[in-house]
């Protein structure tokens, strides 16, 4: 879908934007609709619907809320499932509230918690508030990676919250505007975030409903993509401007380390010779196969990493700053 219209500056700021991705959630929509209408009455909001790839009938589910609530209901449908990070993407570049909430739309996030959140970026200042579900109305078999994901996202990421995977978050709009959200990308935008400069990360307790229709997306493959991201978002934000401090220290490493016992052989080869003694060939030391080993894969590592780095300094991006004022 085309989002030129939606974009269009001629559309007016609004003080509150809600992102809701989802998929295969009909059943739900009408129920939240009016559930959030209820607690923002009277307030200038808006809510953004991306339907990813449906098979059911939630995006006629969306049209005929645009039809109740023309005021606040504006919509994205993607062609085919993308994946909640792609949904939050578009539904970011199209937001008009200064404060944008993202929720999901299986009832499990309760608009209630709305105004609190919204409060928190607006009066204390916060650049992102994120959720967090104390106590949760899911399976064990949720409950126990979530726990332990919540667990290496605090030691990779420095930040210290509870509940990373909540969807129910709250921003600043210019942070999901300086953040690029992809892959599984979602569960770690308060990291993005922080990368990006905005350092005032909160969160706050919020009530978790028990899904009322339908099933869970939640799987094995989302659960391992998850730590997949986290590592890439690690490695990326610690070296993905300077991978040759990487890659280069790796591979001289390894091939000091390579050359040094291939010396140590040469030296050995040397002595026995000078004392007469026989000693084996070479190429029959299991110790000088590893040294040649290490001295070609340091070399590798190298070239990787001088590589990258002519990548980095030509891509568009290479010296785009996020500037917080300017004078």
């Amino acid at each position: 879908m085309d989002t030129t219209e939606l974009t269009s500056p001629a559309r007016p700021e609004c003080d509150l934007s809600i992102v809701v991705p989802l998929y295969n959630e009909e059943e739900s929509l009408p129920e939240l609709m009016a559930w959030i209408d209820k607690v923002l009455t009277g307030r200038k909001y808006e809510v953004v619907f991306v339907d990813d790839g449906s098979t059911d009938g939630s995006w006629q589910a969306v049209q005929g809320l645009k039809q109740q609530f023309p005021d606040h209901v504006r919509g994205i449908s993607f062609a085919r499932n993308q994946g909640k990070s792609a949904a939050l993407h578009s539904g970011f570049k199209v937001v008009r509230g200064k404060v944008v909430i993202t929720m999901d739309a299986d009832l499990q996030d309760s608009p209630d918690e709305v105004p609190e959140l919204e409060r928190k970026v607006v009066e204390e200042g916060f650049d992102v508030v994120s959720g967090w579900k104390k106590k949760r109305h899911d399976p064990i078999t949720k409950t126990v990676p979530t726990k332990l994901y919540n667990w290496a996202t605090r030691r990779v990421s420095g930040i210290h919250l509870h509940d990373f995977n909540c969807g129910l978050k709250a921003y600043r709009r210019e942070v999901v505007q300086a953040v690029e959200v992809n892959g599984e990308m979602h569960r770690y935008i308060p990291v993005l975030a922080k990368q990006a400069g905005f350092s005032k990360i909160g969160e706050q307790v919020v009530q978790h409903q028990a899904r009322k229709y339908g099933t869970t997306k939640f799987g094995l493959e989302r659960f391992v993509n998850g730590f997949l991201d986290l590592l890439t978002i690690a490695f990326i934000g610690r070296f993905g401007h300077k991978p040759m401090h990487l890659f280069g220290v790796l591979g001289t490493l390894m091939f000091l380390g390579g050359f040094g016992l291939f010396a140590g052989i040469g030296g050995y080869k040397l002595w026995a010779m000078y004392e007469g003694a026989s000693a084996r060939n070479i190429a029959d030391i299991s110790a000088f196969h590893i040294a040649l080993a290490f001295m070609v894969m340091g070399l590798q590592l190298f070239l990787a990493g001088f590589v990258a780095e002519l990548i980095t300094r030509n891509a568009p991006s290479r010296n785009v700053y996020l500037l917080k004022d300017q004078i």
